[in-house]
């Protein structure tokens, strides 16, 4: 069942370039709300929210490796460092986007080098294992090569696996709509997952980020969340309730998503927020495809249930630019 827009698009004005005026709209929208909440007074151990901004103009794809390791590196000493997530001897397993037999450029999958900078970072805080894997669509093995991740993850150290379709097991999950459901052993077990979505546009919930990312922890016949795919999205963040989410906005996909396919439709942000609230992470994602969070149905029933706020402007928040 298609399901309607989950956010309203913002009109574009007429007689005005449209992607010029989306790129104004949205850093318009982004930057108030952000600008609003950064305190930067914070102790790092509280920090819930950090945004790590590339100063400079990234007009193409050179020196974008560099920029996405420093973006992911700020973001997390920001919110306190990886110790503050990772304890010695963790086995950690990272969720990024990574379905799509799509190379980097095309920004359906996660920045390869954001996923990298994040494994070095989780064996540098004592990690005995990362791991890293998404339960895809069919054939999501060729991703693994063609995203570039698996052979980032694999210099920095860390273990790319696919999931096997034999170890999923049906958990409890106790949501509105989904009670039981299989879930990817590995994942569920690990001492932490970290969430680490690409910001993409999507036709149902019109923006995918960290709450849509989380469907990759499940297998089963997951299409028939799209009956009600609020509340199986809010069912499934209450109950892996991540602790820490990385956004990658190092490159965006503002139009044709998930899967995409135009590069026109890619957009250059150089942005990495990290976080330990879901739905405030969802709603800086929302605001830099120039949407309005306000008018989410699915974040709307997050804050309801408790998994945090909208407004992060009232969430202790820290801002970086790097260059």
């Amino acid at each position: 069942m298609r399901m309607p827009p989950d956010i309203s698009e913002t009109k574009q004005d007429s007689g005005a370039c449209p992607r010029r005026v989306f790129i104004r709209r949205a850093a318009a929208l982004a930057g108030s709300l952000v600008l609003g909440g950064t305190t930067g007074h914070a102790e790092p151990s509280d920090v819930q929210m950090a945004i790590a901004k590339w100063d400079n103009p990234l007009d193409s794809d050179e020196g974008l490796k560099s920029v996405a390791v420093k973006l992911a590196e700020r973001a997390i000493a920001d919110l306190g460092g990886m110790s503050r997530f990772v304890k010695r001897n963790d086995v950690v397993w990272l969720k990024p986007n990574m379905a799509f037999a799509m190379a980097p450029e095309y920004a359906v999958n996660t920045n390869p080098d954001v996923v990298a900078a994040l494994v070095t970072m989780c064996l540098e805080a004592g990690a005995k294992e990362v791991k890293v894997g998404d339960s895809g669509l069919s054939g999501a093995v060729l991703a693994y090569k063609a995203s570039g991740i698996a052979d980032a993850v694999i210099a920095a150290g860390g273990n790319p696996v696919m999931p096997d379709k034999t170890r999923f097991k049906d958990f409890a999950i106790k949501g509105e709509r989904l009670h039981t459901w299989p879930m990817y052993t590995e994942m569920m077990e690990a001492d932490l997952l970290i969430n680490v979505p690409i910001v993409k546009q999507h036709p149902l919930t019109r923006v995918s980020a960290c709450m849509k990312n989380l469907m990759g922890v499940a297998g089963g016949m997951r299409g028939q969340w799209h009956a009600d795919l609020v509340t199986c999205l809010n069912d499934i963040a209450s109950f892996v309730r991540p602790r820490l989410c990385v956004v990658d906005a190092i490159r965006m996909l503002t139009k044709g998503g998930p899967m995409g396919g135009e590069l026109d439709d890619v957009m250059r942000a150089g942005i990495v927020a990290a976080g330990v609230d879901i739905v405030a992470l969802d709603a800086f994602s929302a605001t830099l495809l120039g949407l309005n969070p306000a008018e989410s149905k699915t974040m709307d029933k997050a804050e309801k249930r408790g998994l945090g706020t909208r407004d992060y402007s009232k969430i202790n928040l820290r801002e970086s630019v790097v260059s």
